[in-house]
């Protein structure tokens, strides 16, 4: 018997990876240009460490809460979009079918093979072939209120981490720099890990996310020198 011929495809992986990049990206640059902020203001490290813990807490909460809340009104429209396409299919079936077949005529299909193929995917599953022929819901791109706000809640946890541990272990006089430096090193390593995980060019990412990351905290740093007292 011939081999089945397996494909890996990375769609899979880009709701839960949108809210797991977003995340991390937030929980590093946000504590870190918190923590540079104050620093800057020339605030103890006690005091230091303390808004960074509480940048975390509240960024970790603030994340899941919202990912949640966003994802969760796509996951309501999309369940509106069903609610109506099926009532649609029981009132007006072969208005429908007529619908899908001219779907598949607009993306090349001859119109006898476009009814043919209407006819064939409305028998197996009506319903789902709407969803994804016309509406454009699949299940990969399904929306997951409860995973986007998990992976965003963990992972702006994470992210927010790493500047505290530097701002723990380093002395108060480095602080400033060793942050700063070290942040641009984990959002460039968030960069290239995101996007090995979507298949995209790896230096492009670790750019595009260390760029926005040292402007954001060099702004906030400017702003802490600024009114630090």
């Amino acid at each position: 018997m011939p081999r089945r011929h397996y494909e890996r495809h990375r769609t899979s992986r880009m709701g839960w990876l949108r809210a797991a990049v977003l995340g991390a990206n937030d929980g590093i640059v946000s504590t870190a240009s918190l923590v540079l902020g104050v620093a800057a203001a020339h605030a103890s490290g006690q005091n230091i460490l303390i808004a960074g813990i509480a940048g975390l807490v509240a960024g970790s909460m603030s994340m899941a809460a919202g990912e949640y809340v966003s994802v969760h009104s796509q996951a309501d429209s999309e369940r509106a979009e069903l609610e109506r396409e099926h009532h649609e299919l029981q009132t007006d079936v072969e208005g429908e079918h007529k619908e899908l077949a001219s779907i598949y005529v607009n993306r090349g299909l001859d119109p006898a093979l476009a009814r043919q193929v209407a006819d064939q995917l409305m028998a197996h599953d009506a319903l789902d072939a709407h969803a994804r022929d016309e509406l454009g819901i699949t299940e990969a791109f399904k929306a997951r209120p409860l995973q986007a706000a998990g992976a965003s809640a963990l992972s702006f946890a994470v992210g927010s981490a790493l500047p505290l541990l530097v701002v723990a272990l380093a002395p108060v006089a480095l602080l400033l720099p060793l942050v700063f430096a070290t942040s641009l090193v984990f959002l460039a390593a968030l960069g290239a890990l995101a996007a090995r995980a979507g298949g995209a060019k790896m230096g492009v990412g670790a750019m595009r996310i260390t760029f926005w990351g040292a402007l954001a905290m060099a702004v906030t740093a400017g702003v802490g020198m600024l009114f630090g007292v």
